[in-house]
């Protein structure tokens, strides 16, 4: 459920700040202390997990990442985080939350965008930003390029065509493309 959140508190601002910081320094040097210190951004991550340079997030606290998972070059994971943060779900997760499951193969130039914004212009103007989750089951090949918006939930066993931005929940066993992405055919 999309819920509004205010990114502009002082304490998000030096969050982002620190993260991005970071981001940079691995993506200048993608060094095995330098992964180390991403991963331990992240609320959990699993074993066996490589990520590319030019990989970017907000926050991390807020994105699990499963065991066996390839985040290609120039990832971005907009993640959010929930106003209420002393009300997280059983993972310990706030709304605004990137899941992604295990054996997971993410493409190059990857955008996970738990963040929204306000479609009606004059609303737009105040500048709220929404978040809602977007979960990614096991097994889940995210092509070149893809864009996954907030709210999505992607079933297990999953390919999504290179190019494709995917607007609502996939189906499991199912190769989805397109702009928005629509089911192709079953798995």
């Amino acid at each position: 459920m999309k819920k509004r959140f205010d990114s502009l508190t002082p304490e998000l601002i030096a969050q982002r700040k620190s993260v991005h910081e970071l981001c940079r320094q691995f993506s200048r040097s993608p060094s095995k202390g330098n992964l180390k210190r991403l991963k331990a951004l992240f609320h959990s991550c699993g074993e066996e997990v490589f990520i590319e340079h030019g990989f970017h997030m907000d926050y991390g606290d807020n994105i699990t990442i499963g065991d066996r998972v390839f985040i290609n070059v120039n990832c971005t994971l907009i993640d959010g985080k929930g106003s209420d943060s002393n009300k997280a779900d059983d993972k310990g997760l706030t709304n605004g939350k990137i899941s992604i499951g295990n054996d997971c193969l993410i493409g190059p130039n990857v955008q996970l965008l738990a963040v929204s914004h306000d479609v009606e212009p004059q609303s737009r103007l105040e500048k709220h930003n929404y978040i809602d989750d977007i979960i990614i089951g096991n097994n889940v090949w995210l092509g070149g390029g893809v864009i996954i918006l907030a709210g999505v939930i992607i079933g297990d066993n999953v390919v999504i065509g290179a190019g494709s931005v995917v607007t609502k929940n996939v189906d499991e066993q199912s190769f989805y493309a397109g702009n928005p992405a629509q089911k192709i055919r079953a798995l």
